[in-house]
């Protein structure tokens, strides 16, 4: 797997794709490829550091793990490609944002238009065999992604971090909490979304710090 991704995250970067356990990431990676689909397309597993460039950021979603059934996954956090039918943790963030800014469901689950924003779409594991859901966990994306995290709370401010679900919720011990907003709540997914997901208006609360900044609000 060769790295191309923006080249303001390959300077930022650049120390975790020298290191042994990226090396090793990556043998793990190119191998499981090769042995049978994966998903996202290998040209498009850095797509959420190529569509929103490091100096661009403003957001950051963090999601767990990439959709792994055919034809979902663009290298987005919750994003499926157009045309596609919304995932149930897609179809309630639609529901907030609706509930929460008044805004229509969209006719795309493609969140691109976010991204090209300054939302940082983030996985925390950025492939996954297809069919098999956390298959590509543990073998080195967390800690790459762990350092982006890290990164981005040392080398910006007032960046807004969403941290949905328990998982997520634990990403917050890296981030400085006196330099960012963190945000966190229940997940979207059908199984908790009714627990503080509903009602928790984060896309609200997000626009909110980024105009007391004198920063572009994001038109979810």
């Amino acid at each position: 797997m060769e790295v191309k991704i923006e080249s303001g995250w390959q300077a930022c970067l650049a120390e975790e794709f020298a290191s042994d356990y990226f090396a090793q990431l990556t043998d793990f990676v190119r191998a499981e490829y090769q042995s049978g689909p994966c998903y996202p397309p290998g040209s498009q597993i850095f797509n959420a550091f190529d569509l929103c460039p490091f100096d661009r950021v403003r957001v950051v979603l963090l999601g767990q793990d990439p959709y792994h059934e055919p034809g979902q996954a663009e290298g987005l956090c919750f994003s499926v490609r157009d045309g596609v039918p919304f995932p149930p943790s897609l179809q309630n963030i639609f529901k907030e944002i609706q509930a929460d800014v008044g805004h229509a469901i969209p006719a795309s689950g493609s969140l691109r238009r976010w991204a090209a924003q300054g939302v940082l779409l983030l996985n925390a594991t950025l492939t996954v065999r297809a069919h098999a859901a956390g298959s590509h966990q543990g073998h080195g994306w967390e800690t790459f992604t762990d350092a982006v995290i890290r990164r981005l709370s040392a080398a910006r401010e007032h960046l807004v971090f969403l941290l949905w679900g328990s998982y997520a919720g634990r990403k917050a011990e890296l981030i400085d909490a006196s330099r960012h907003l963190i945000l966190r709540s229940a997940h979207p997914s059908p199984l908790s979304a009714y627990r503080g997901f509903f009602g928790n208006h984060h896309f609200t609360l997000c626009n909110d710090y980024l105009r007391a900044h004198g920063l572009e609000p994001i038109n979810w």
